[in-house]
């Protein structure tokens, strides 16, 4: 397969990548999570980053046979004998900005992690408490504001 076509494929499956990370993005910002949707996101992301992995490893491999350093001046030059370093570059571009997607949604996913532990822990804290005096009458809603002070 030509230098071309294996760039061609790449950027196919970037683009796809990049607009389901844009997916992601929207359902982890949503004030509502869907579990059920971000696990299919996960698996479909899953999917494409081993497609995009085989299209890399053709890539490279072609890149070895036609005598091409293995490192990333053998890609460009190898891009630019096969007349296509603009796509090469444009691979490149997609390539980061995906990467940088995906980072940003990994930081969100932590950020959501954190609330909802912090709110797990709120939970705990408060179901430890008594709900009943040593008198043994109710506590809540007994509680008043003492504006004597």
């Amino acid at each position: 397969m030509s230098l071309q076509r294996l760039l061609e494929q790449q950027q196919s499956r970037l683009g796809a990548l990049t607009n389901l990370l844009d997916h992601e993005q929207a359902q982890l910002l949503n004030g509502t999570i869907d579990g059920t949707r971000l696990e299919e996101i996960a698996e479909e992301k899953a999917r494409l980053l081993q497609r995009l992995e085989e299209t890399e490893t053709s890539r490279a491999k072609v890149q070895r046979k036609l005598g091409y350093a293995d490192d990333a001046s053998g890609a460009r030059q190898a891009a630019e004998d096969a007349g296509c370093l603009a796509q090469w570059q444009a691979t490149l571009d997609m390539a980061a900005r995906t990467a940088r997607l995906n980072e940003r949604n990994g930081r969100l996913i932590g950020l959501r992690m954190a609330h909802n532990q912090q709110m797990l822990d709120y939970i705990h804290r408060i179901a430890e408490k008594s709900v009943y005096a040593a008198d043994g009458r109710a506590t809540i809603g007994q509680r008043r504001l003492n504006t004597s002070a």
